[in-house]
């Protein structure tokens, strides 16, 4: 015979790891450092102001 399941507990289960794993990837995109975050708009900075340097005027 196979193994008796509770499915509101599977159910449940389900839903805890999709938390789970919802926190992991917030974590990542707002669980940066200030020294990160600074860096970061530094190096966006840059990119722009590369990128706008390089425009060709008509």
């Amino acid at each position: 015979m196979g193994e008796i399941v509770n499915l509101n507990r599977v159910r449940k289960d389900r839903a805890k790891a999709a938390t789970r794993a919802s926190a992991v990837a917030n974590r990542v995109l707002h669980g940066r450092s200030k020294a990160e975050r600074a860096q970061a708009e530094a190096e966006r900075a840059r990119a722009d102001r590369l990128l706008d340097g390089s425009k060709l005027e008509d």
